[in-house]
């Protein structure tokens, strides 16, 4: 079996301008942040990004390498909006598709199946099919004849992901109480990426965990990536919880442009390594 071991820096030399890129994770909670980061230190551009967005969102709008955002939310969970989307948004910097959550989760699993679309009644009903004209409805077949929305399949060129553990191969777990939507975001893509917490050998992935943790396997991931605190600020049950005093930090300079910079200046603009110094992690 293939050693799929990369770093961060070389996953994004795999990525393009222009590329469609789903993120996974769900609000400020086991999000990619080191891959993300990585991008932020790139000269990518015009990214379409596809997630249940947080601060990889809201980061990546601030440093404007994002074209579009296809949502469900974009949230800090403990902060309602992503202060930078919000930006981004009200000044029309970004094109957006807000979708119903439950569509998002569909468009993608379509994308996994290689299907065309698939009918859900999420959407039905509410302003996103008058919002977006390009969503269709389609007529049940059978007796019923209900009519549904056709969600179309979220294609990604990438996805990036962060879990627990990993073994070199790319088998990758979850140890926390949400799988989330790591694993459709990773069949949805072309290009599969996983930054993990810890690299250990395969046999210890189900010596302390069932095997239900196990949510990504081999023939889903091109890339893993060891980067202990890698999804810092946002959480990582059960090895840490979100820092939130750095993201009120984080929000708090967004709203000001002489605290952004010393923020970018202080947090990001020096490698991984020089990042987790920074905000407290021990070598």
């Amino acid at each position: 079996m293939r050693d799929k071991r990369m770093t961060a820096d070389e996953v994004v030399a795999c990525l393009s301008d222009g590329m469609t890129v789903g993120i996974g994770g769900w609000g400020s909670r086991r999000k990619p942040m080191a891959l993300v980061r990585a991008i932020l230190r790139s000269k990518l551009k015009d990214l379409t990004v596809v997630s249940y967005g947080g601060p990889d969102v809201g980061l990546l709008c601030a440093s404007g390498q994002v074209r579009k955002v296809v949502f469900g939310f974009v949230s800090l969970d403990t902060i309602a909006y992503d202060p930078w989307f919000k930006h981004a948004r009200e000044n029309a910097r970004i094109e957006v598709r807000e979708l119903d959550e439950g569509m998002l989760q569909c468009g993608l699993r379509a994308a996994a199946h290689r299907l065309p679309f698939l009918p859900i009644r999420a959407g039905l009903g509410s302003d996103v099919l008058r919002l977006d004209p390009t969503l269709r409805t389609v007529r049940s077949p059978y007796d019923d004849g209900e009519d549904l929305v056709a969600m179309p399949a979220l294609r990604l060129d990438a996805a990036l992901v962060h879990l627990n553990r990993a073994d070199r191969h790319g088998n990758a777990q979850y140890l926390g109480p949400d799988p989330y939507f790591d694993d459709l975001f990773c069949l949805a893509a072309e290009r599969r990426y996983v930054s993990c917490e810890q690299i250990v050998d395969t046999a210890e992935l189900t010596a302390t965990a069932p095997v239900q943790t196990l949510l990504l396997n081999r023939m889903m991931v091109d890339g893993v990536v060891e980067t202990p605190r890698g999804a810092h600020f946002t959480s990582c049950a059960p090895d840490y919880g979100r820092d939130e005093a750095f993201q009120r930090s984080y929000a708090r300079s967004a709203a000001d442009p002489a605290l952004w910079a010393e923020f970018t200046n202080r947090y990001l603009s020096g490698d991984e390594a020089a990042y987790q110094a920074e905000v407290g992690v021990p070598a």
